[in-house]
């Protein structure tokens, strides 16, 4: 007898990384990683799925910047060059070990891994895998959710809302574009809840976002039912909490799946193990190592010494873990279902990126744990959030409280000592470009070209992407150039729109270096 229901989603986003000024640039590579290690695994796996008339239910959030840059010409051609190095490098991989019997049968993996991601990118897909994830959708077994439009933290615009009224409309309107129907849900941008946006999200045609556990719990009046069903806010737009139990088994650092010692271990990369002038050729140009994606040990334990990966038993304990999830997901939905008297929902999100990048043995893991939902219990159900409002339309209604899912659960991630100092400018910037909205709101021609790229420079600059870098220290540098070259670049365009003397050489350059949102409306500001 089913007793409830488990929502599973997988949040796929990349800030926008587009440098066609450089041959080869380092973080272009965060794409090319995601698209051989995740999200192309992931639509294998869907084929697989729907070929054998398995029955399951997911959601995924596609940004806006991720999706500006799956349909990229210049970064689909690129990865594709990405990739054919990394089969001439796994081709001289199975050669190298060819007297090592463990590491030569690893070799051949890698192999037949880049050869597989090839065909599917640039054979059965040609290089559009967004529609590949349409199709999953058309089909009804992938809900597509949109986000914050460049992944803007929502609760640090407060200051001028008409930014968060443009982060929202100008994703949806690029949903639109991509999908051909507007979206029903979305991911804010780092779970980040600020009370009375859902009215916006409302006036736009959203009727469901996703946040953290807090949300709910810290309410107002106390929920009824916990995080097990969503509750609508006074606007009517409807809220699902993550389930903290089920976040716990595979995020959690100390006992999380992803530490198994089976599992292959991320930090070993041959880019980083063999010799220099071997590996020269598949680093980046400048001479910086960087990961292949080609590693050849298993995490083993807390020991530098680390055991060879054995593919075969770490796919068994994938198996084993999905079988795990999804009996601690019956205990827990029948527990729940005989306490609050009606099925109860489990929201359990991820980042996309964790499954096959970070985590080689992800994708087998969601797929073992579909198909074991579909063949071996009858206890649960994979579900949709719209799909559950369509059978679950009454529910109670609170006002969710201000949350994040960062650490410590509201902003401290995003506004600390690191990155403070940028708000000022584009808070500044975002009274500046609704003044400009206002002002210039029936422009045309070059001055209209003008000030919808000042648009795109300002969302640019605001995406959270930078702030979370600057805290936690990673490519420290690249974040602060991209937030000063964006705000720059829209106080030049402020300055030529005003002063009516825009160069066009120059506005040319950065609308193909910034070339997101083609047809984004720059009057989106002006709205109060």
């Amino acid at each position: 007898m089913e007793k409830g229901y488990l929502l599973l989603l997988l949040h796929a986003h990349l800030p926008f990384i587009r440098h066609p000024e450089h041959d080869d640039f380092l973080e272009e590579d965060w794409l090319y990683e995601a698209v051989t290690e995740t999200y192309l695994p992931l639509v294998d796996m869907f084929d697989r799925l729907i070929g054998e008339g398995i029955d399951f239910r997911m959601t995924m959030s596609l940004t806006p910047t991720l999706l500006s840059m799956l349909s990229d010409e210049l970064l689909q051609n690129r990865y594709i060059a990405h990739i054919d190095k990394l089969i001439e490098l796994s081709m001289k991989e199975i050669e190298r070990t060819r007297s090592d019997g463990q590491f030569h049968h690893l070799a051949c993996m890698y192999h037949e891994h880049f050869k597989r991601a090839r065909y599917l990118f640039v054979e059965k897909y040609n290089k559009d895998i967004i529609k590949a994830f349409k199709y999953y959708q058309d089909c009804g077994k992938l809900d597509i959710i949109t986000c914050g439009a460049t992944h803007g933290f929502f609760p640090n615009m407060e200051t001028v809302k008409a930014s968060v009224r443009a982060q929202i409309k100008v994703a949806i309107d690029d949903y639109e574009r991509y999908f051909g129907r507007k979206p029903r849900g979305i991911w804010l941008p780092e779970c980040g809840y600020n009370p009375d946006d859902d009215a916006i999200l409302k006036e736009y045609g959203i009727q469901y976002f996703f946040a953290d556990s807090h949300a709910i719990l810290h309410g107002t009046p106390r929920p009824k039912y916990g995080v097990f069903a969503p509750v609508y806010c006074k606007s009517g737009v409807a809220c699902f909490a993550r389930d903290i139990e089920s976040s716990k088994q595979v995020w959690s650092a100390e006992e999380g799946y992803p530490g198994d010692y089976y599992y292959r271990d991320f930090y070993r990369d041959i880019g980083f193990d063999l010799d220099f002038d071997y590996i020269k050729p598949y680093i980046h140009h400048d001479g910086i190592r960087i990961n292949t994606g080609i590693k050849y040990y298993r995490i083993t334990g807390d020991t530098d010494n680390k055991a060879p990966y054995e593919p075969d038993k770490a796919r068994e304990t994938a198996a084993e873990h999905a079988g795990n999830f999804m009996f601690n997901r019956e205990c827990q939905i029948e527990h729940l279902y005989d306490i609050i008297k009606q099925k109860p929902i489990i929201v359990a999100p991820y980042d996309a990126e964790l499954y096959g990048h970070w985590w080689y043995e992800g994708p087998q893991w969601l797929e073992f744990l579909i198909r074991k939902i579909h063949y071996d219990q009858n206890k649960f159900s994979l579900i949709t959030a719209h799909e559950y409002l369509k059978k679950h339309p009454k529910n109670q209604v609170i006002t969710p409280s201000f949350s994040s899912w960062g650490y410590k659960g509201y902003s401290e991630v995003w506004l600390e000592g690191s990155n403070d100092w940028m708000y000022r400018h584009i808070h500044q910037a975002s009274i500046r470009m609704q003044e400009l909205a206002r002002t210039f709101n029936g422009a045309n021609g070059l001055q209209e070209r003008a000030l919808k790229q000042a648009a795109r420079e300002l969302l640019l600059a605001e995406s959270s992407d930078w702030a979370f870098i600057l805290k936690t220290g990673t490519v420290v540098e690249y974040a602060i150039k991209r937030v000063k070259e964006h705000i720059l670049r829209f106080t030049k365009l402020y300055e030529d729109v005003k002063n009516n003397c825009i160069d066009e050489a120059w506005l040319a350059d950065i609308e193909m270096r910034d070339n997101v949102f083609p047809n984004i409306d720059f009057r989106v500001y002006a709205t109060s």
